[in-house]
């Protein structure tokens, strides 16, 4: 569940599909209100299956806090480092510094108000623990929501444990489930004694539904009861809950067919949601046609063994955490899990490659989207990598792949976090770490650690040298290019980005790290006072996206084009070109690039003569560069129309009434903020007639003020 956009107006949509099943539980619903209201930490607790999930919810979905719901699984979340990330992500956070993901929530949160549900935990209660007892001590405006089978244990944490459905309440659920399959079902005898057997657990209950196609429940109910003797020796009243619905679903497991269970088992191996072509791939063979897989998946889907998930990547489908825990036990058992984890890899690298490749067409926003959605997959298939010696290519390979997710999709600390650990290793296969180490230079320039994306980047160069791997060598050179951009050496940037332009020539490499190159090539031009030059490189990169579809590279040539138009006084034409780029970079969630438009759009709103405006957008970008890292690069020649912009703004205005304005924009999130800029109307006032080129500190403002060097595009290697 997300809710608004940081710091805009709440919006509670987005609500799991549990929402659309819920069932009663209108007096646990106004108690768990009243907790809310009364501390700021509740943890729901409760069974598995009992319906922890929907209950907290529905409550959360009832609130209203001024800075939105947001929810936080971590059922998919194994590795305790990814804890941090997967609520960074859960917000919808974008950060592109080296500070670690605690800082980055710690500094968005401070001065928010809303819910944080984390649903999921006890797997990870010792973590998760500590770092709500950090966000409650240092965000005041904060309350957490926790779900899980046990209590979290923090000071101050109120306990809300769960029972299972009153007779009643199962009894309408089941029959609420019966309709949807189009069966009609009486409120009998033998329902209620089903349910009554089941314990009320929700989970359990639908999937006793689930069998009703097959089964009638006097059926149903012989069979449960055979199977709790089995396992009991009658004794219904000494069962735990947890062993109830273990039962339940041990149960249903044994009334599927031989397929069935099969393919239950292997889905087990997926974290997260998954597409029918990848249970296709991942789980046929070995006694499952592959043409076969699509019936059995819907008999599970009918049986309540596996939910559907409409997505913007489509058609997705999930196991609930009980379900997918049990299907791995009888992976285990059958011997078969190491393949089935092998073929989840391969599908996985299998993927990343087609993405990569893919990053370089018209289905550049697609793949972004695909990318996220199979996120806790990849993430899978690279700890598998991890934890097999002989595979250690592998993941060299698939970390280095997602250099276009984590560059361009605001991904960089994760990104970061991968390839570090796969560069260490000795892989023996040389083509895969060099691949990884100029990707993990490129990633550490974007964050602004120019020490550590030097030492990955020579280290590159040098062992492509010995290895005689002319595609490393050009990349690892155009990176280096990108170094010596943002730290001011331009003779030194103009010259690398011209030779790796070469060689990408000589290997036939074309892509949006070519492009991208091209564009940073025009920047150094640009900053040395060629801005014919630069535009004339950036007219061709345009042509060549435009003819591609390639949107993200194509935005960074705008933005020099925009640069270009406003130093001819044509700002109409510059607005037009920079509210283009910023579109396109934040769709993409690219930071960088959308602060470098919102910054150049300041200076072409203080040259249209609307000061206040100006103020505004720079106190909104310098809110945005505390997520990208040092503002404006540290550059001079970055910095320069950033005070041009603040000069006029200040004679316009008064040093008062500039800084009230800047705190104004400061006070603005990124979205609003991008949204502030890209609504202003494009010919809403005059623009100056003839150029309107200065000179700030020494350093010409023929310079772009956006580099795709903290932002650049490789998509191959």
């Amino acid at each position: 569940m997300r809710g608004s956009q940081p710091g805009g107006t709440p919006v509670n949509g987005n609500l799991p599909l549990e929402l659309d099943a819920f069932v009663g539980r209108t007096a646990e619903l106004a108690a768990l209100a009243r907790s809310l209201d009364a501390t700021r930490l509740v943890t729901v607790t409760g069974a598995g299956g009992v319906g922890k999930s929907r209950l907290a919810v529905r409550a959360a979905s009832r609130r209203a806090p001024r800075d939105g719901v947001w929810r936080v699984e971590l059922a998919q979340v194994s590795d305790p480092d990814f804890v941090d990330y997967a609520v960074v992500d859960a917000l919808g956070l974008t950060d592109h510094t080296t500070r670690p993901p605690r800082e980055t929530l710690l500094a968005h949160l401070a001065e928010r108000q809303l819910l944080l549900v984390l649903d999921g935990f006890e797997h990870l209660v010792d973590v998760c623990a500590e770092l709500v007892g950090v966000l409650l001590r240092e965000v005041p405006g904060l309350r957490v929501l926790a779900v899980g089978r046990r209590p979290l244990a923090v000071a101050g944490e109120r306990v809300f444990p769960l029972a299972p459905l009153d007779e009643r309440e199962a009894v309408e659920l089941f029959l609420r489930r019966a309709a949807q399959q189009g069966l009609e079902t009486a409120d009998g005898p033998e329902v209620r004694e089903l349910c009554r057997r089941l314990d009320g657990i929700p989970l359990a209950i639908e999937l006793a539904a689930g069998r009703l196609r097959a089964l009638p429940p006097e059926e149903l109910l012989a069979r449960l009861d055979d199977r709790f003797r089995l396992l009991t020796g009658g004794g219904r009243d000494a069962l735990p809950r947890h062993q109830t619905l273990r039962t339940a679903i041990g149960w249903s497991h044994e009334l599927c067919t031989p397929e069935q269970r099969l393919l239950w088992a292997r889905l087990a191996v997926f974290a997260g949601q998954f597409d029918l072509e990848a249970v296709e791939y991942v789980c046929s063979g070995h006694g499952l046609v592959a043409d076969g897989v699509l019936d059995v998946l819907s008999e599970l889907l009918a049986q309540s063994v596996i939910v559907r998930e409409e997505t913007s990547s489509g058609l997705r489908y999930r196991m609930l955490d009980t379900v997918r825990a049990y299907g791995a036990d009888w992976l285990e058992a059958t011997g078969d899990a190491a393949r089935l984890r092998r073929r989840h890899r391969d599908w996985y690298l299998g993927l990343a490659t087609w993405c990569e490749l893919d990053w370089f067409s018209p289905r550049q926003a697609e793949v972004a989207v695909r990318v996220e959605a199979e996120l806790p997959n990849l993430r899978s298939a690279l700890e598998h990598c991890l934890t097999e010696p002989e595979e250690a290519h592998l993941g060299q390979y698939l970390a280095a792949s997602l250099w276009f997710y984590w560059a361009g999709c605001g991904r960089l600390s994760e990104g970061r976090h991968w390839l570090e650990q796969v560069v260490r290793l000795d892989s023996g296969h040389e083509d895969s770490r060099l691949k990884a180490l100029w990707v993990l230079g490129y990633v550490a320039i974007l964050q602004g650690d120019k020490v550590p994306a030097l030492a990955a980047l020579q280290e590159c160069r040098e062992e492509a040298e010995l290895s005689a791997s002319p595609t490393a060598v050009a990349y690892a050179e155009h990176r280096t290019g990108c170094l010596a951009l943002v730290t001011d050496d331009m003779p030194r940037a103009e010259k690398l980005l011209r030779s790796a332009l070469d060689r990408y020539q000589e290997i036939g490499e074309l892509n949006s790290n070519v492009l991208m190159g091209q564009v940073e090539l025009a920047m150094s031009l640009a900053f040395q006072g060629d801005l014919a030059g630069a535009v004339g490189l950036c007219e061709d990169v345009r042509r060549v996206c435009e003819d591609h579809g390639e949107r993200w590279t194509r935005a960074y040539a705008l933005y020099v084009l925009a640069y270009a138009a406003w130093a001819d006084g044509d700002t109409s034409r510059a607005r037009a070109l920079l509210t283009d780029c910023l579109g396109s970079a934040h769709a993409f969630h690219d930071l960088l690039g959308s602060v470098l438009s919102v910054e150049l759009l300041a200076l072409v709103t203080a040259v249209e003569g609307d000061a206040a405006e100006a103020a505004v957008l720079q106190g909104a970008a310098g809110r945005m560069w505390r997520s990208v890292g040092l503002p404006l690069f540290g550059s001079a020649y970055y910095n320069a129309p950033h005070e041009l912009c603040e000069a006029k703004a200040r004679e316009g205005l008064g040093d008062a009434r500039y800084e009230e304005c800047v705190r104004e924009g400061a006070r603005l999130v990124r979205d609003v903020a991008v949204s502030r800029a890209l609504e202003r109307p494009l010919d809403g006032l005059p623009a100056p007639r003839g150029p309107v080129l200065r000179a700030t500190a020494g350093v010409q403002t023929h310079e772009p003020a956006a580099s795709r060097a903290h932002k650049g595009g490789e998509t191959a290697g």
